[in-house]
């Protein structure tokens, strides 16, 4: 059995940070990536992963991210979680350098890696069976809301990033996954949207029972991977159970209804 070999980004925090404890805890080597090259090397002398930092957003930067994974070992999967949201406005009211800067984390950062590391995972499928690819969407990608206009175009560019990948590797002992998740309580995906403002951020969260944790997504990101290598979970939709849709969230407790018949 080959020890296989994930690449997974934003690593730094959330659901990226959670990936790469949920791979190392199952046995796979871990190539952690994120621009804040302390916390990376916190990470990685607690969990025994690698860590490489880079700005995803740098064209050269992911040009040199490359080359050091080629040079290190053979990649098995691309985990691609980096991203994240900037601004509430609306259209009209929306600000152009947020949104470039979301389609620039979201969009590109994913094209750029996929051109980058496809090759590596074509090196590893040929030798070992099969290599994966998972990205992180949301469920913004899905639904629209007001005031996420810039958040939901560019997930859903993701996304539909990811299908057309799916069908062009047709033929190609190499899995594409997309899992979308909804409401998930991290320490700075809301609080950098919201600009720094923390009570704003946890106002997002107040009165919601169990919110996801990155750890939950972090473990359905790890079963698509150790999933026998016939299965690919083309897109998994995850929410907390007080959220039934991207628009419909309930606060308080949940109890069993006693008003039915």
């Amino acid at each position: 059995m080959v020890n296989r070999r994930a690449v997974v980004t934003g690593a730094s925090t959330g659901i990226g940070e959670a990936t790469v404890r949920a791979l190392r805890a199952q046995g796979w080597d871990v190539v952690g990536v994120a621009r804040r090259e302390q916390r990376l090397a916190a990470l990685a002398a607690e969990t025994g992963a690698s860590a490489i930092a880079c700005d995803l957003t740098d064209s050269d930067a992911v040009d040199a991210l490359v080359r050091e994974l080629e040079r290190t070992g053979p990649v098995h999967a691309l985990v691609q979680v980096a991203g994240g949201a900037r601004g509430t406005d609306s259209v009209e009211g929306g600000s152009v350098s947020d949104w470039q800067w979301m389609f620039d984390a979201n969009v590109l950062s994913t094209q750029r890696l996929v051109a980058g590391i496809l090759p590596l995972l074509r090196k590893a499928a040929a030798a070992d069976g099969h290599a994966d690819t998972v990205f992180v969407t949301s469920t913004a990608a899905q639904t629209p809301y007001p005031g996420g206009a810039g958040y939901n175009a560019a997930k859903a560019a993701e996304t539909m990033l990811v299908k057309v990948l799916r069908q062009e590797l047709n033929g190609e002992p190499i899995r594409v996954v997309e899992v979308a998740p909804g409401m998930v309580h991290t320490e700075e995906f809301t609080l950098n949207r919201l600009g720094g403002d923390s009570v704003a951020a946890e106002a997002v969260y107040a009165g919601v029972e169990e919110p996801l944790l990155a750890e939950d997504v972090a473990d359905v990101i790890a079963y698509a991977l150790n999933a026998p290598r016939r299965v690919n979970l083309d897109l998994i939709t995850m929410r907390p159970v007080a959220q039934s849709a991207q628009h419909l969230l309930a606060r308080g407790p949940l109890h069993v209804r006693t008003d039915v018949d």
